[in-house]
């Protein structure tokens, strides 16, 4: 069974627990790992200079965010990360969390019309 390793436990310090316990339910059954949760506005700013990120007060900052990749990281895999990307929902419904997804902002099950894909991307939505 997949856990995670002490870096992504680290990376979900700071993050709403209600996201913390999702991907902690989705590790029991697909390994990933966490490369980004809370981080301060330097760092966004950073990431929006460097055209990573299209918001510059993003969910990151607030502790609602989490980057959150399938393992091993294959970018060129985007099958794999849609997989994932709808596991990660599935168990955020199972537990009545409602999440949004970098690779369907727009939450309409089509991820073709997407402007910017961020497939890593898991935000909890309040």
């Amino acid at each position: 069974m997949p856990k995670f390793g002490k870096r992504s436990k680290g990376n979900m310090k700071g993050v709403d627990v209600k996201l913390q316990n999702v991907f902690n339910e989705v590790v029991k059954e697909f390994d990933c790992t966490v490369t980004e949760g809370l981080r301060s506005q330097e760092r966004q700013n950073e990431l929006v200079a460097q055209g990573k990120s299209k918001t510059k007060f993003g969910k990151h900052v607030l502790g609602k965010a989490m980057d959150v990749y399938p393992y091993p990281v294959d970018f060129k895999d985007r099958d794999r990360f849609h997989y994932f990307g709808g596991y990660v929902k599935g168990i955020a419904k199972s537990q009545g969390v409602k999440i949004r997804w970098g690779g369907d902002w727009d939450g309409d099950f089509e991820t073709k019309d997407n402007i910017f894909d961020d497939l890593c991307h898991f935000e909890i939505l309040d």
